[in-house]
């Protein structure tokens, strides 16, 4: 009876842990580059995209088409609870004539990311445009 009790609470305690550390941000935001948002004072890092750094054109490029995408806009990020430096990981939306969008979708169908799979699981590799992947650089931990 004490283990079966045991089992369920350290169960329990697993489950609050993984709730409590996946949360929702939302709020204006401030864009680091193409693939790294701060919302609400929170820095988030787009799951499954990868755009360029901004110490190339691309990168600055697409820095400039998120601050045009996300000015004046409330932004809303569903964190996963994961982190990487400094940053929780995260997918962004916006709303757009009423509908939610997803912001990584966008900025990558746009021609400025590209889907990294290993993070992404593919769901964004049909909608790179056609030459995307041989002008952009893909980062190795793609």
């Amino acid at each position: 009876m004490q283990t079966v009790y045991l089992i369920a609470c350290l169960v329990g305690l697993t489950l609050l842990t993984s709730a409590a550390e996946a949360r929702e941000v939302r709020g204006s935001a401030y864009v680091r580059d193409a693939d790294t948002v701060v919302v609400g004072g929170t820095p988030v890092r787009l799951n499954g995209v990868d755009a360029p750094e901004t110490s190339n054109r691309y990168g600055r490029a697409a820095k400039s088409f998120m601050e045009r995408l996300l000015r004046g806009r409330t932004v809303i990020c569903d964190l996963n609870g994961e982190r990487t430096y400094d940053r929780w990981v995260g997918t962004c939306y916006i709303q757009v004539d009423g509908e939610y969008v997803d912001i990584g979708a966008v900025v990558i169908a746009n021609g400025h990311a590209l889907d990294c799979r290993r993070y992404s699981g593919g769901r964004y590799r049909a909608l790179e445009p056609a030459g995307a992947r041989s002008r952009l650089p893909q980062a190795g931990y793609c």
